[in-house]
């Protein structure tokens, strides 16, 4: 089946660049994804397979069941492979304009996961008992898979595979890893209160400005207290609706992006920078309201799901293809799907593709080739997975005769 797959893929490259340059056009972001949604259920409903959309909100989820009119009773009719990808874009500044941009790969994550299904569908392959894909909204935001938990999305789930286009700094053009171990991330967003008085009298006022500079110090003091385990805390964003220049502001909003490689450190870093900019507003007297807005838990290693995966890699590239995880202070909210459920094996794959300069960067770009050897990995994958379920079920059905 895996030359099948290849042969496939390197024969429908041009039309999965294609659909990679569509899916590029329609960058919407978080919990706006409305063309995005259409343009997955159209390319669904021209390769046959049964999906769902939410009534509440973006994204859709596709099931491709078995064929239950030839199939034989074994354990392998209630498995469930599932393969999720995000679905939504950034907005930031492109040449000097305000526009949501796909600057973060997940036009690239959708096309390979609809070429895996299609390349599998093109060799003949049947599910034992059902291909799941999670069409996921929101992920830049850390919502999206935390609404697909609370819908059940994943609850008879026993396998989910992501996949996530990585950076040069982390994997070279041709090399996947079979895991990513994000870090866990949170956004702080805190309100201070000061008090107005004129320019000329600073002292008969509270400037809201030199609260937050305090902040940020305090910010940057907790993070060095963290040097054993890789942490950060910075602000992001400033805001102070202050018009005049004469006026001392006594108004101000600020966001703290917070990051810890593992979720430990994060517990602990917190509480401790809620606990510094309390002392910091308590120290000038400044009522300051703070906000968890959102939070991303770290990777959790799947070992045995990593080695399968990682022998379809070597099975694809050889074994200068596959490298180690990238250990990165990014985050990523698919991590929420096995801390969620335990019971379930997850793993992200990372594809080295050439990205430059970086993920999130407003001119990113990546080797176009590379997508054929994503959804390659992807359906590989699949089709293994199938395997050592069949197997299991054939030990199972020897056991019980015996």
């Amino acid at each position: 089946m895996n030359t099948a797959i290849t042969a496939w893929l390197r024969a429908h490259q041009e039309q999965l660049k294609s659909t990679y340059a569509e899916l590029h056009a329609l960058a919407e972001v978080s919990w706006q994804e409305n063309r995005t949604t259409r343009y997955l259920s159209r390319v669904l409903d021209e390769i046959g397979i049964e999906y769902e959309c939410f009534e509440a909100h973006t994204g859709l989820v596709a099931h491709w069941k078995k064929d239950t009119r030839f199939a034989l009773e074994d354990m392998r009719e209630n498995s469930v492979i599932a393969l999720r990808t995000d679905i939504d874009a950034l907005w930031q500044q492109v040449d000097g304009v305000s526009r949501a941009n796909h600057s973060c790969g997940h036009d690239a994550h959708m096309t390979m996961v609809l070429y895996a299904i299609k390349a599998l569908q093109a060799i003949g392959f049947e599910p034992a008992g059902e291909l799941r894909v999670l069409f996921q909204p929101a992920e830049e935001v850390g919502e999206g898979a935390l609404k697909l938990l609370e819908a059940g999305c994943l609850d008879d789930a026993d396998y989910l595979l992501g996949i996530h286009v990585r950076p040069t700094k982390e994997l070279a053009y041709g090399q996947v890893s079979s895991a990513i171990y994000h870090g866990a991330c949170a956004v702080l967003e805190g309100k201070v209160s000061g008090i107005q008085a004129h320019a000329a009298r600073p002292y008969d006022g509270l400037n809201v400005i030199e609260v937050i500079a305090d902040i940020i110090k305090a910010a940057q003091a907790v993070s060095e207290d963290y040097s054993d385990v890789p942490a950060s805390c910075k602000v992001t964003k400033l805001h102070v609706p202050n018009e005049s220049s004469n006026i001392i502001p006594a108004l101000g909003a600020f966001t703290i992006d917070i990051r810890a490689q593992t979720n430990e450190a994060m517990d602990a870093l917190l509480p401790e920078l809620e606990a510094a900019i309390h002392r910091v507003c308590q120290g000038h007297g400044s009522p300051v309201e703070l906000q968890l807005k959102s939070r991303m838990v770290a990777a959790r290693p799947d070992p045995d799901l990593e080695a399968l995966v990682g022998e379809v890699i070597v099975a694809l590239l050889g074994n200068n293809g596959w490298a180690p995880p990238p250990v990165t202070p990014g985050g990523e909210d698919f991590h929420f799907y096995p801390l969620r459920r335990p019971e379930l094996h997850a793993t992200m794959i990372g594809l080295g593709c050439g990205l430059s300069p970086g993920l999130h960067h407003p001119q990113m770009q990546f080797h176009l080739e590379a997508l054929e050897i994503g959804a390659a990995v992807l359906a590989m994958s699949v089709v293994r997975i199938s395997q050592v379920l069949q197997h299991r079920a054939d030990i199972h059905g020897l056991s019980e005769r015996g």
